[in-house]
């Protein structure tokens, strides 16, 4: 019997009928003995987790204190990063019981862990997550879902393949704020929606803070260049950047299916997201959050745009940080409704806006107001307002770890990442092409467009290959 909440047969009611102290060695690890006072170990869910970067610390430490969960496991590329993941959850169990991976397939061959938290770059997130699929492993997985539409909607047919629970890191949905905002669109209050708006941030962020150490290279130039953005091959700037691979890390597999390019300090750790090749900038860094909020109060989360049209300032394709720096989507949706995907445009407030024939409501991060100052003044909406009810969480890794053991769909389940990220990747297609783009929903195929049909997907790098 494998430690696994999947089995018809649970494990608590199989220790009940089969007796605990024959049953007991087979399904506990020796890691998945924690500290005194936590829950018995064959109550709990046994967690591997994949990337230690940005995302992966705060998600796992999230889990750590759930008492019905067991981080017993860890993986990543970067030896440092993969060290410091290990001591981190060690110390929080005191013990030295943690796991240690380079390969996540080996990781996730373990027939003891039940679940696995994915925080990778966006080029390996449809690899990693299918071969998740395939083990059988339920999954908490970063935004966007994928890199290209074509690896989602393939992360998609795993996920439903194999039955497994997903949840998506879009975690706005587990707040009540954004779900009360949601609540009055799809309550009427503001009337017939006509127009929605989407701020998402523009630019590029030095999140690992390698951009001054590139930029102090830099300074030896004559030519005074303090953006990675104009920074390009055949120049002196471009062979300051390219340097060899720290030891600490496996720059080869970490390339994994992308296309192979020199190691650049600057977009690798954290700051991968501002090259196309590993990355989809600040649209899809941010999509599977504002828009995922917006899909929800238009009632969407199967559905989507039938036109987009983008504009957008690029820097050069082949500049270290190539991704867009500032652009506006507009959109067309059922219904007469339309939408404004906007980063870097002062008309376009940060986060989620809603307007409707008899008002309009706003919500962001620490933020919201509408047309009716009494909304704002409500933690939740009024019983007698809320005749569409939206599903409730009582924490993002709470209710994934709620809905593995149910086995019932989580709140940003793959399917609805999938059509969350949907105007974000047409967007980017649209401004890439300089053309509108028009998408079938019920088929989700762009229209008699062979170009832009091509960048739903991406080449793989041999030998890796998306099954």
């Amino acid at each position: 019997m494998k430690k696994n909440p999947r089995n018809e047969i649970s494990r608590r009611h199989f220790l009940a009928t089969a007796g605990a102290a024959m049953v007991l060695p087979m399904i506990v690890p020796g890691c998945a003995v924690g500290r005194a006072g936590r829950s018995r170990p064959s109550n709990r869910i046994n967690l591997g987790v994949v990337g230690w970067g940005m995302q992966g610390p705060g998600n796992t430490k999230s889990f750590l204190v759930e008492d019905d969960c067991q981080v017993v496991a860890a993986c990543d590329l970067d030896k440092n990063h993969l060290q410091s993941a290990v001591d981190t959850i060690n110390d929080h169990y005191q013990n030295k019981s943690c796991a240690a991976y380079h390969d996540f397939r080996e990781m996730m061959a373990r027939d003891d862990i039940d679940a696995v938290m994915l925080a990778v770059p966006d080029h390996w997130h449809a690899l990693v997550a299918t071969e998740a699929a395939r083990r059988k492993k339920d999954v908490y997985g970063e935004k966007p879902l994928a890199h290209t539409i074509a690896e989602q909607q393939a992360i998609v047919r795993a996920v439903q393949k194999n039955k497994i629970i997903w949840q998506t890191g879009s975690w706005q949905r587990s707040g009540a704020t954004f779900r009360k905002a949601a609540e009055i669109v799809r309550n009427g209050l503001i009337g017939k929606l006509v127009h929605v708006e989407v701020g998402l941030p523009a630019g590029h962020t030095d999140f690992a803070h390698t951009k001054t150490a590139l930029v102090n290279k830099l300074a030896a130039l004559p030519e005074k260049i303090t953006n990675p953005a104009l920074v390009l091959p055949g120049t002196a700037a471009w062979n300051l950047a390219v340097t060899e691979p720290p030891p600490e890390l496996d720059f080869e597999t970490w390339i994994g299916p992308a296309k192979m390019e020199p190691y650049i300090q600057a977009r690798i750790h954290m700051n991968w997201r501002w090259n196309y090749n590993t990355g989809g900038g600040q649209l899809l860094d941010w999509i599977g959050h504002h828009c995922d909020i917006a899909h929800w109060g238009m009632d969407c989360d199967r559905s989507g745009p039938s036109e987009v049209e983008g504009h957008g300032d690029f820097p050069d394709a082949n500049a270290v940080w190539n991704t867009c720096t500032k652009y506006r989507i507009e959109l067309k949706y059922p219904n007469d409704v339309t939408m404004t995907i906007a980063g870097g445009h002062d008309d376009i407030r940060s986060g989620t806006k809603w307007i409707g024939t008899d008002g309009w409501v706003w919500v962001d991060r620490g933020g919201f107001e509408g047309s009716n100052p009494e909304w704002k003044k409500y933690k939740n909406l009024p019983e007698e307002f809320r005749k569409v009810k939206l599903y409730e969480s009582r924490g993002h890794q709470r209710n994934f770890l709620d809905c593995v053991k149910s086995r019932q769909p989580t709140i940003t389940p793959a399917e609805t990442a999938h059509h969350s990220a949907i105007p974000g990747h047409l967007g980017l297609i649209s401004m890439r092409l300089g053309r509108k783009i028009k998408w079938s929903v019920a088929h989700e195929t762009i229209h008699n467009d062979a170009e832009a049909t091509k960048l739903m997907s991406r080449d793989y790098r041999s030998p890796w290959h998306l099954s």
